[in-house]
């Protein structure tokens, strides 16, 4: 039960927010923190009780659902989809904190928000390829109304493009489900019953399943030449919003990739990884240049994503143990320092009501706290040692170099590493350290809400970088388990 509930809970949020007038804006804001705060913690007990040394899936609740066609009620969790889960519920408990600043439709803003946290925390625990399938879809629902309404100028578009990409994909996906189901032998969603057949089928047939299912995921990712949803649907986004779409989202689609891609269509998976290693390269040095060539922050960041998710592919393609721990712990940094960088964005965005570079200026001395914080976040992205994202990136580097056919892709994806330091180098000394373009006298510097949001993840990227132990040793001891 305890899977059920941390999966539901969001969403009985979201039902009793709907007995709730909508004048009551303090209390509207008052559970939907309650009950985000309640779900991070319920998943840090989760973590606690996950055991590494097991390879098999924990606290399984498996019920059958609908029986003409055996398909399950199937949740469990593991190494992988317990740091998954736990990157969810913080980045949400963060988000419900940033988004007090929402003025306008506070209740329906909330009511979205906590319905994409069960069906994200649900894409994360579901072992019925059918069950997956269905929070997959849902998470298009809520993030179309939070960009569509509280988004940006050009919201109406973004969030109309960011739905049709996933939908494209999405049905890429189905046609490999559907495919799978009715193998002989099969007729069922059932995970851990199709990945003990996966190996058994024919060449071919495995090759469908895996660009089915790559192609779903590859979206998500985003992968080139699938990425163009990112970039627009982040400069429109709220605040909040992006900290999930780059935190969260992402994720779903590196996720994907190991947990089903690989397992399902092993033989598929193998042969394709040198695919996997271009498009990881070229997502890396055209990301880079990409966020290089940006005057506005978010964009820059946007970019910047699409980068750093070419190093979790990478990290995928090596296909061995040091690479998909490098992809994971990517995954995990990337999530924590994204969300912080596009927090800090905001912070600036609403003070000033822009985020050209060139409108900037000595801003550091007038939000000395300010610029202290987005000092560490930027560090920490560009791959500063004992920070997160350094071990993670190394890995990545480390495990693809580990294969032949990869070692000159990983050699030119080193490259990203240097226009990474570049493009971020060049904002903090645009912004902060040249000479100020107009009078910035009277900027007030990050309120208390504002640190309460960034500082716990700040602290996590330091914690995860003096002691990357805690996220390595059980990753290691799983996949050890697989290769």
């Amino acid at each position: 039960m305890i899977l059920s509930l941390l999966v539901f809970l969001p969403l009985l949020g979201a039902l009793l927010l709907l007995m709730i007038p909508r004048d009551k804006v303090a209390v509207i804001r008052g559970v939907a923190l309650g009950v985000a705060a309640l779900t991070c913690l319920l998943s840090f007990w989760l973590w606690t009780h996950v055991s590494s040394a097991q390879t098999d899936f924990q606290f399984v609740e498996k019920h059958l659902w609908v029986p003409r066609l055996n398909i399950e009620y199937f949740l469990g969790v593991d190494t992988l989809s317990i740091w998954m889960v736990l990157l969810t519920t913080v980045l949400s408990l963060v988000a419900v904190i940033n988004a007090f600043g929402i003025e306008t439709r506070v209740k329906e803003f909330f009511i979205f928000f906590l319905a994409l946290e069960t069906a994200m925390v649900g894409a994360f625990l579901a072992l019925d390829l059918f069950l997956f399938y269905i929070f997959w879809e849902l998470t298009l629902i809520p993030l179309y109304f939070l960009i569509g309404i509280w988004g940006g100028p050009r919201k109406e578009y973004a969030a109309i493009k960011f739905f049709l990409f996933t939908f494209f994909g999405s049905v890429f996906m189905l046609v490999a489900l559907i495919a799978m189901y009715f193998q002989p032998g099969a007729h069922t969603f059932d995970f851990t019953a199709l990945s003990a057949q996966a190996a058994l089928w024919p060449h071919n047939f495995q090759m469908w399943v895996f660009w089915g299912l790559f192609i779903a995921f590859a979206v998500k990712i985003p992968a080139f030449p699938f990425h163009t949803w990112l970039p627009l649907a982040h400069v429109e986004a709220p605040t909040p919003i992006s900290v999930i779409l780059a935190g969260v989202l992402l994720k779903m689609g590196g996720y994907g990739l190991i947990r089903f891609g690989f397992a399902l269509a092993p033989a598929a998976a193998h042969e394709m990884a040198h695919v996997l290693g271009v498009i990881a390269v070229i997502n890396i040095v055209y990301g880079s240049l990409c966020a290089m060539a940006q005057k506005d922050i978010k964009r820059m960041i946007a970019y910047s994503s699409v980068a750093h998710m070419g190093y979790v592919l990478l990290g995928i393609a090596a296909m061995n143990v040091i690479g998909l721990c490098g992809a994971v712990s990517q995954m995990v940094a990337h999530g924590i320092i994204t969300g912080a960088l596009f927090l800090l964005v905001g912070v600036l965005y609403d003070r000033t009501h822009t985020r050209n570079m060139d409108d900037f200026g000595g801003i550091g001395e007038h939000m000395p706290v300010y610029a202290g914080c987005m000092l560490f976040a930027s560090f920490a992205s560009l791959g500063l040692p004992l920070l997160a994202g350094f071990l993670a990136e190394f890995l990545c580097f480390l495990g693809a170099f580990q294969v032949q056919g990869l070692r000159l892709i990983t050699s030119i994806a080193l490259l990203g590493v240097l226009f990474t330091a570049a493009f971020f180098l060049i904002m903090l000394r645009r912004v902060f350290f040249s000479p100020a373009r107009k009078s910035w006298d009277n900027l007030p510097d990050m309120n208390r809400r504002e640190l309460i949001t960034i500082i716990p993840l700040l602290a996590l990227v330091l914690l995860l970088g003096l002691y990357p132990a805690l996220l390595l040793n059980p990753l290691t001891q799983a996949f050890s388990g697989v290769f």
